[in-house]
């Protein structure tokens, strides 16, 4: 029938192929398979597909996915709609994020349940579908979660004694999964920042439940509840409800001038940058994986000294993987020497100046959400 989706699979294992056969044949799918990445652009060539359900690794006795990482651009630049769902082992987790980094849509862990692959497979057919379709109807709802996805962000940023902050929200797509928040507890500014994988509603409706259960963790206690604790039971409310595929990045930091410290946990996410007045820069990675995969995942947390005059840099991927015309990326080094160039000026003086860096690298035009947030001690 002329509404059968077709599925492109690439495998270079005879018996997931068969498997991947008949699971995708009773679901009605119109499949082919290829067994190399040269084979799925040479069928992207020759014809149009709903789906990409892709293996990362292709020559017998390796696991880094080099191979398939090198695919998803080429992908993307032959079909940019095309849905890709990446399948990968059970211990390369991290290989999936950056798959979903560089454009997969969503992963799938081997061996697989078969329930969660249909509802997988189904979910970004449809999606993708939409994606294309870009009705008007699909339009206006955009429009309308875009405005209430804003009104649920700060409006202001809260300006305390000894903390100041100012910050920068640009969705990709009207909506996305870009999410921050700032809040207080005595003397103490708490920031949180995060990044939900994909982009478009599915990654919007994710942010907005994020947002509600970091605030519903962090606050409500005599004393700021630690980084790590708001990580770990944010991390396991997002598992009883997270969809199949996704994955969140994390970053929660209490900053407290009074103390003269820097309190943070890391889940994952792009490490946001302390620049102290001397001329030291730390990048703050130390906490844990991403949110959303493992219930039972272990967060740490840690501890820095402040001075006045330091400044943090807290973004999202959006920010550092903004190419240029040649796609040479911006990266965490651009990241830094503007922050460098500026370190005197005021929150909002820097986060300016870091944006007109940026635009200047970027020509203006960004592919990803891109959030960043300044703070001036």
């Amino acid at each position: 029938m002329a509404d059968t989706a077709r599925v492109l699979v690439a495998d270079d294992q005879p018996d997931i192929l068969e498997a991947l056969r008949w699971l995708l044949a009773g679901e009605g799918y119109d499949a082919q398979f290829v067994d190399s990445t040269a084979a799925v652009l040479d069928r992207l060539q020759n014809g149009s597909f709903d789906l990409l359900l892709m293996d990362l690794n292709y020559s017998r006795d390796t696991t880094s996915g080099r191979e398939g990482l090198a695919l998803i651009p080429q992908v993307r630049e032959q079909d940019p709609a095309l849905p890709i769902v990446v399948m990968t082992g059970w211990g390369s987790v991290d290989t999936a994020v950056e798959a979903m980094r560089l454009g997969a849509k969503s992963f799938v862990q081997k061996p697989w349940d078969d329930n969660a692959l249909r509802e997988i497979v189904g979910r970004e057919i449809d999606d993708g579908r939409a994606a294309r379709r870009q009705d008007r109807k699909q339009h206006r709802e955009r429009e309308e979660a875009r405005l209430i996805q804003r009104a649920l962000l700060p409006s202001t940023m809260p300006q305390t004694a000894g903390v100041r902050l100012a910050s920068s929200w640009q969705p990709a797509d009207g909506v996305g999964g870009d999410c921050f928040d700032v809040m207080t507890s005595g003397s103490a500014v708490g920031v949180a920042i995060a990044d939900v994988a994909g982009k478009g509603m599915p990654a919007a409706l994710l942010m907005s439940n994020l947002q509600a259960a970091v605030r519903a963790f962090a606050q409500g206690t005599a004393e700021p509840a630690p980084p790590a604790t708001i990580c770990s039971n944010v991390n396991r409310l997002l598992c009883r409800h997270m969809v199949s595929g996704r994955f969140i990045t994390f970053c929660f930091a209490w900053i407290d001038p009074a103390r003269q410290s820097l309190v943070y946990a890391n889940a994952g996410h792009n490490p946001p940058l302390l620049l102290h007045r001397n001329g030291e820069i730390v990048r703050l990675g130390e906490g844990g994986m991403v949110m959303g995969v493992f219930a039972d995942a272990a967060f740490k947390q840690a501890e820095l000294a402040l001075q006045p005059g330091d400044r943090l840099l807290f973004y999202t991927d959006g920010i550092t993987e903004a190419p240029n015309a040649d796609g040479e990326e911006f990266g965490e080094d651009r990241l830094e020497a503007a922050g460098r160039t500026a370190p005197d000026r005021s929150a909002e003086a820097m986060k300016d100046h870091v944006l007109a860096q940026l635009a200047a690298f970027t020509g203006g035009s960004f592919a990803d959400d891109a959030t960043l947030i300044v703070v001036e001690l």
